[in-house]
């Protein structure tokens, strides 16, 4: 008779286990990365957001807010694997009123990713602590910069939103030198008005290529006095693999100074 594990995700939430996880399904685009990479195999479901790694071999079961019961009980997986801020509650609860096991991460920083990853990899599904775990570890282990730059960084317009407070990508930025406003905003995703954001007096205007794709073209002319620097969404949003090269690409990037 197998030994089921009992364990607890993020949120709190009791998980039953089976000793082995042969099958998963993930609805965090993030997630599915860090499975298929550091297991390639184990992934038979995903979303239609999830894009790496590159030739995934997964079914895909709808969207993030948006998910398939049916196509994910009929994959019977061990577990799938979400995201409190990612997916909708209400998705999560038909998952596990299915009779489906869920495990929902929460992130809100890099040491939560960090340890997160590792209790959803190696103590969830029992695989050996990847290699590029410890170097995302080793990537981000450096004191702060000396100087900082008051900075606003757009996330979405019509209407404007911005990166706010306790966001995993402002302790990215926090930790290379960036302060984001506004500072004291009680939403974690200020929405301000064109208006509000320049009255902030910001120093450098960011401008990520997800989940709005802003460019050269589209963005910076709203703030024509500010320095912007274009950054790449996938480094500073997910938690993942992309983790270890994610200081080095987004330090150059943010050096990359346009006006």
């Amino acid at each position: 008779m197998t030994q089921t594990r009992h364990l607890t995700d993020d949120e709190g939430n009791a998980v039953r286990l089976p000793p082995a996880v042969r099958r998963v399904v993930s609805l965090v685009p993030s997630l599915t990365e860090a499975v298929a990479v550091t297991a390639p195999g184990l992934l038979v479901g995903a979303t239609d957001w999830c894009s790496h790694p590159a030739g995934l071999d997964a079914v895909r079961i709808g969207g993030t807010k948006n998910p398939s019961v049916e196509a994910i009980r009929a994959l019977r997986p061990d577990l799938v694997v979400a995201n409190e801020e990612e997916n909708r509650a209400p998705d999560l609860a038909a998952l596990r009123a299915a009779g489906l096991v869920v495990w929902t991460t929460r992130i809100r920083d890099l040491d939560q990713a960090l340890d997160s990853l590792h209790r959803l990899l190696v103590d969830a599904l029992r695989l050996p602590r990847p290699d590029w775990l410890a170097d995302a570890r080793r990537a981000w282990d450096f004191p702060p910069p000396p100087r900082t730059v008051r900075a606003i960084a757009p996330i979405w317009r019509r209407p404007w939103m911005v990166l706010g407070r306790d966001t995993f990508a402002a302790d990215l930025l926090r930790r290379l030198g960036v302060d984001l406003l506004p500072a004291e905003h009680p939403d974690r995703y200020p929405r301000l008005t064109l208006d509000q954001l320049h009255a902030l007096r910001p120093e450098l205007l960011l401008l990520p290529d997800e989940p709005y794709r802003f460019t050269a073209t589209d963005g910076p002319e709203a703030f024509p006095a500010l320095p912007y620097a274009l950054l790449d969404g996938r480094h500073l949003t997910w938690y993942g693999p992309s983790l270890a090269a994610a200081p080095a690409l987004l330090a150059a990037e943010l050096a990359d100074r346009r006006s």
